[in-house]
């Protein structure tokens, strides 16, 4: 699986920076502008998103084995921190069991859904079955990928960061991320924290209406209220800045 990415820095410490479902490497753009990060960075397009090929299998441990084999062709050193989003928090979390080539220093994982009752997994594999939906205009895909992603108000539509979450098809414009990465599901947090050998430290924008603290507390007695919402490292890239130093 040969990922689409960005990378940037220089140094030995490689910071491995994760989106959520649906989402892009994009989305880390105003943290990556900020320049708080003293070391290397990536950011890749997961399976089945942004640029990247789609596929077959979008399990946390097939999506793990691609980041295992994208650091390891870049890592220079042992120092290497993740931070994942969302889902990719929970493709971070199955990163710390240390079984995908390396060993993270840290794990940190913003805005992970991590209780989910029967409707919402229906609505997840609902989604993972659906038709892909075609748009007569660009224009119209990109509004519809900000809305289904929480971007919509966060980023511009005739941005480049919008127009990394379409594509364009002989038949029309569509989302780029193929709707079967739903099938992903819940993140089993017990086994991922039981098989952890990396520090883990969790946070939420604190109005982020998919997760709460107390469900997040559950599972670190340390977690995070940042300010912001579901996608806080677009909306205030500060707060997760701070939290993570």
């Amino acid at each position: 699986m040969k990922l689409a990415y960005d990378h940037g820095g220089d140094g030995e410490r490689l910071l491995v920076l994760l989106h959520g479902l649906g989402a892009t490497r994009h989305v880390w753009r105003p943290m990556q502008a900020q320049g708080r990060w003293n070391g290397r960075w990536i950011a890749p397009d997961l399976r089945g998103h942004g640029a990247s090929p789609h596929a077959s299998d979008y399990s946390l441990a097939a999506h793990a084995g691609d980041i295992g084999e994208l650091v390891n062709a870049h890592a220079q050193s042992n120092d290497i921190i993740v931070l994942g989003h969302s889902m990719g928090g929970a493709v971070a979390l199955e990163l710390a069991s240390g079984e995908y080539g390396f060993r993270p220093k840290q794990v940190f994982g913003v805005g992970i859904k991590v209780s989910w009752n029967d409707s919402e997994l229906a609505g997840m594999h609902k989604m993972a079955t659906m038709a892909v939906k075609l748009f007569p205009t660009k224009e119209e895909a990109i509004t519809r990928y900000l809305r289904v992603s929480g971007l919509h108000g966060l980023i511009a539509p005739d941005s480049d960061d919008a127009s990394a979450g379409v594509a364009q098809t002989v038949e029309g414009w569509r989302l780029a991320y193929d709707p079967a990465t739903a099938s992903v599901g819940a993140p089993p947090m017990e086994a991922l924290l039981s098989a952890a050998r990396a520090p883990i430290h969790l946070a939420r924008g604190a109005t982020d209406h998919m997760v709460s603290h107390e469900q997040l507390a559950i599972y670190d007695a340390n977690a995070r209220d940042l300010p912001g919402g579901h996608n806080v490292m677009v909306e205030n890239p500060s707060a997760v800045w701070d939290w993570m130093t």
